[in-house]
């Protein structure tokens, strides 16, 4: 029986049915989908499976928990988007543990400093910096003016499209 196969039965029967739940333990998805829609709580023997990939530890700790899961947080905190997803959703606020990895990523680091720090965010300023798109909307967003001049160098030599609209904002 796949993992898939017995997670329809026990959703089909509306209850846990401990004898397919073997089968259920082996797939992060479907152990998910268990806890969130049999089971309807935490499901804690499934949590180390779960735990170990960075999307279903976001939406179980969303959905499941409806809270922080320290249990998932090394894995999130490896992976930008997740990380930005778990501050913004879950922590509600600054989550230094996964800022390393945000820090490496334009667009992350972009969203993290605008919707998450509400302002200037030195640490992704470097990754931004390599994208003038990114540049030119957290002049806009998050800076609401001129960027640092490391920035803002770079920006003028990119001389792409964003360029006219960075120089338009900072007159």
């Amino acid at each position: 029986m796949t993992p898939e196969q017995a997670y329809e039965k026990a959703k089909e029967l509306g209850k846990r049915i401990p004898k397919l739940e073997p089968f259920i333990l082996k797939d992060a998805y479907w152990s998910y989908r268990y806890a969130l829609d049999v089971i309807k709580d935490r499901w804690e023997l499934a949590e180390p499976i779960i735990c170990k990939n960075c999307y279903y530890s976001y939406i179980y700790a969303l959905y499941v928990i409806e809270g922080r899961w320290e249990l998932s947080e090394p894995t999130i905190s490896k992976d930008a988007k997740y990380s930005y997803y778990y501050a913004r959703d879950i922590i509600k606020g600054r989550w230094e543990k996964g800022e390393l990895d945000i820090s490496k990523d334009a667009y992350y680091s972009y969203c993290y400093a605008k919707d998450v720090i509400k302002g200037k965010w030195e640490l992704g300023e470097v990754a931004i910096s390599k994208n003038a798109h990114y540049s030119y909307l957290y002049a806009r967003d998050v800076i609401k003016g001129k960027l640092p001049d490391f920035m803002h160098n770079a920006l003028l030599l990119s001389n792409d499209e964003y360029t006219k609209e960075y120089i338009e904002l900072i007159k």
